[in-house]
């Protein structure tokens, strides 16, 4: 299995994903191999083979001509547009065999993903993501095994229509190659189709699931101040429509002037979000933590008497799935994958302001709506199982490989 990310080393939710699917997987028998830049942190104790491709590729020894050290890849699963010019300025200016831009690194990447193949047995290649496509395809070209690509995004999910005509063109050619396709939601597979012309008979929808820790139960639920804590919790990003959350914020503030917004985060937009807050005057009322990790973000979620997800394109999300296992009403867009799950969260078009801010006072309001929101998703949280994802994923593998 191919990925960029696996905890504790994570940056938004594929990480999670991945975790979650690879246990139930484990759980039901497989053996994994996840191949990664590198290791997460010396030592890390894992349900499945976490194998460095950059160490890898040293101890294996690299390809003729080509000298390569273990060296801490800053590629990331979500990048934000905007970003790449930094990413390849820290390239070019970093000690190491980089490349000298991103797509360099994922060529080489891809060379030590070749040498894997070689050496590690293995029935199927499960791919997450473009990043990993080259990595992919390289691995099968030395192996002859199939690839499963598992769409987690889109570029145009990710770049809010400035697609990257480079990054375009590896989707484009993993969704062509793949011997089969996962998507994360039937919102996700037609876009593939859409998008790229792809058979939908080649794409198989996996929805995601949470998993049933313990420690939104263990953290306990003190507020760090009195009133009402509604909370967004994402990269900000124009994908998860955080403009949305501080306009609707600012309605509600109107009406309920005690409530307590909270952006939890990291992204390109934060400045301007910061920006939008001050000239609101709601900087008294407007709390941003910046990037949330671990337990932090088990006792954000406990803290919260709400959850909104205002995405302008989530291919699935799932952050309102952690929410709700800490009994959080949640709010989310119909433009979101989740959506296609979740029937007794409220939702709404993220473009509509004024049904989200009037969502959010119903919910702050009405003690008997939120009540019966929490319960309902407890009894919707029961059929979301990576177990379930699991036997999915297994039933792609048995086409792909002829076992069944």
């Amino acid at each position: 299995m191919f990925g960029w990310e696996f905890p504790p080393a994570i940056s938004g939710g594929l990480g999670t994903a991945c975790f979650g699917m690879t246990k139930a997987l484990a759980q039901r028998g497989h053996r994994i191999t996840f191949v990664m830049p590198v290791l997460p942190e010396p030592g890390h104790q894992s349900h499945v083979t976490l194998v460095a491709a950059s160490a890898f590729a040293e101890t294996a020894g690299p390809p003729a001509g080509i000298t390569v050290r273990p060296v801490e890849s800053p590629l990331r699963p979500y990048m934000a547009p905007p970003d790449y010019g930094r990413l390849e300025e820290s390239l070019l200016a970093s000690p190491g065999p980089y490349g000298p831009d991103l797509f360099s690194e994922l060529e080489r990447y891809a060379q030590a993903a070749g040498l894997i193949a070689r050496r590690v047995p293995f029935d199927v290649i499960h791919a997450h993501e473009w990043l990993s496509v080259p990595a992919a395809l390289r691995a099968r070209s030395v192996s002859g095994r199939p690839v499963v690509l598992h769409v987690h995004a889109l570029e145009f999910d990710r770049s809010g229509g400035a697609a990257d005509a480079r990054i375009v063109a590896i989707e484009r050619l993993g969704l062509l190659e793949a011997d089969r396709v996962i998507a994360v939601s039937h919102f996700t597979k037609r876009a593939i189709v859409e998008r790229y012309g792809i058979d939908p008979g080649k794409i198989r929808v996996v929805h995601n699931a949470v998993s049933r820790s313990e420690a939104a139960r263990s953290t306990g639920g003190s507020k760090p101040f009195s009133g009402k804590i509604v909370l967004f919790l994402g990269r900000i990003t124009h994908q998860k429509g955080p403009g949305v959350f501080v306009e609707a914020a600012a309605r509600v503030l109107r009406v309920l002037p005690d409530v307590t917004f909270v952006m939890a985060g990291s992204g390109d937009l934060m400045p301007q979000m910061i920006e939008r807050v001050a000239e609101l005057g709601l900087g008294s009322r407007f709390l941003f933590t910046g990037f949330l990790r671990g337990e932090e973000v088990e006792r954000m979620y406990a803290a919260s008497d709400l959850y909104v997800m205002p995405s302008v394109s989530e291919p699935f999300g799932i952050a309102p799935l952690e929410a709700m296992r800490s009994d959080v009403p949640v709010i989310l867009s119909r433009q979101s994958g989740v959506a296609e799950l979740l029937h007794h969260a409220l939702q709404v078009d993220f473009r509509d302001v004024d049904d989200l801010a009037g969502k959010i006072c119903a919910v702050l309001t009405y003690e008997a709506l939120a009540r019966e929101m929490v319960e309902r998703s407890r009894e919707e949280l029961a059929g979301i199982t990576w177990d379930r994802a699991a036997r999915q994923i297994e039933e792609v593998y048995e086409q792909v490989t002829g076992n069944r």
